[in-house]
């Protein structure tokens, strides 16, 4: 038996699920059930396994079960990109080996496509938008990085645009940056709003079970999961839970929970709006990965995420959350002095699970216990697709993306405490200093 040594506590800040359409959370889950199949986390990954499944066996019931409210957790609280292209942060050019790069675009290609398809099907308010990715760089350091991926993406045979300092200003309405690469295939919406659109319109036979904190996990002929006010009973188990599966017992020492913040401002008025200028919106990712993510948003807000902590319990913590605020302010008023002290809304964290080596997992961790985890900041597109296809690769389908999947090495290990926290805390603290006016 595997007893559960941390719970999601996300802070409740998070713009994106406070202005995502209202909608009514499914019951929590009391008493005994029994299932062939019982989905962990319903995030994207989870959200995509479970309706996977009900499709491969429409005759099974399966249990979806969510700590939180859906959309609360991390698949709601990242910056909406649902991006295209391979972003390895481990390689100099984000495109890496050549051959996992194509592999990788095609996940991606697979997961905007389902996105896609869902979103149109079932009528989803989450302002869906194909309106491309900038990366944007004002240091030389960031330029350089551009030039790099500029190179990648010529290897990948992959469309993009160099926009110099003098026509930013057109595309984004600041002059701040220096040059930006923009790449047209990466879809922006409302992540919360996805994913709660996507939790309303689960097929009939998925049963979602919402604020279900599962506290013990035994192992034996079943899966037996435990929680304050009942027992679910699993033939097959799938952890969709990201780095909350090391708290299980399983992959410990290799997931890291890595927290990244962001702050949105109220909306603009029209005369703000027209002192900003630009295209209406857009989305920047940093040339520095410790750089400042920026969204202008349909409903035209500004947001801003910049500023990292590795909370090793998965929680949110207030001292964090009230120093990316500061930075938050500081980046903000950088880009847009045409905007001085333009109020934010909301302020909150959210955690990614990354791993050192920049791998993910996919496949069995045990008899009857499945999973997909690991999604290294690419939790929309790689969730949806790795979360679809372990799906698949459990009804019995095989083809070159779940190969793919399986044959990776899977995360490697950490140092163990205390020299873990230590150490990684002081690399994001050296980075986010490095990275200067990228931030």
């Amino acid at each position: 038996m595997y007893r559960n040594t941390s719970t999601p506590a996300d802070d409740n800040g998070c713009g994106w699920f406070h202005l995502s359409p209202p909608r009514t959370p499914r019951p929590a889950h009391s008493g005994r059930s029994k299932a062939r199949w019982v989905v962990l986390g319903a995030g994207f990954t989870g959200l995509a396994a479970a309706r996977q499944l009900a499709a491969k066996y429409p005759h099974d019931q399966i249990l979806l079960i969510e700590g939180q409210q859906v959309g609360f957790g991390a698949s709601g609280r990242n910056s909406g990109f649902a991006i295209d292209l391979p972003h390895d942060i481990g390689a100099a050019d984000y495109i890496g080996d050549l051959a996992t790069a194509r592999m990788n675009l095609k996940l991606n290609h697979l997961a905007q496509g389902l996105i896609r398809g869902l979103v149109a099907e079932h009528a989803i308010d989450c302002q869906l938008r194909p309106d491309g990715k900038y990366q944007a760089a004002v240091e030389d350091k960031g330029l350089a990085v551009l030039a790099a991926y500029r190179s990648g993406l010529d290897k990948l045979d992959q469309p993009y645009e160099m926009i110099d300092a003098r026509d930013v200003p057109a595309h984004l309405g600041v002059s701040f940056y220096r040059q930006a690469l923009y790449t047209p295939g990466t879809l922006l919406l409302q992540p919360a709003a996805l994913a709660r659109g996507l939790a309303d319109s689960l097929p009939a036979n998925v049963t979602l079970y919402e604020h279900t904190i599962i506290t013990s996990l035994e192992q034996g002929e079943q899966i037996t999961l435990r929680h304050a006010h009942g027992e679910i009973v699993a033939d097959q188990l799938l952890l969709c839970n990201n780095a909350f599966a090391s708290h299980f017992g399983f992959l410990p020492g290799r997931l890291l929970p890595i927290f990244t913040y962001a702050s949105m401002t109220r909306p603009l008025t029209e005369d703000e709006q027209a002192r900003l200028g630009g295209e209406s919106t857009w989305g920047i990712i940093p040339a520095d990965p410790f750089g400042s993510t920026l969204r202008r948003t349909p409903d035209q807000r500004l947001l801003v995420r910049n500023s990292f902590s590795f909370n090793a319990n998965g929680q949110a913590q207030q001292r964090h959350l009230d120093r990316a605020a500061r930075q938050h302010r500081e980046s903000f008023e950088r880009r847009f002095p045409m905007l001085p002290q333009l109020p934010f809304d909301y302020t909150w964290g959210g955690s990614m699970c990354l791993s050192r080596n920049h791998l993910s997992f996919f496949g069995s961790l045990a008899p009857r216990v499945h999973a997909a985890l690991c999604c290294n900041g690419l939790g929309i597109t790689r969730g949806t697709a790795t979360g679809t296809l372990l799906a698949n690769w459990l009804a019995g389908e095989r083809d070159e993306l779940s190969d793919f999947l399986l044959n990776s090495a899977g995360p490697n290990r950490n140092p163990p405490e205390p020299l873990l926290s230590l150490g990684v805390n002081l690399n994001l603290n050296w980075g986010q200093r490095r990275a200067g006016l990228e931030a």
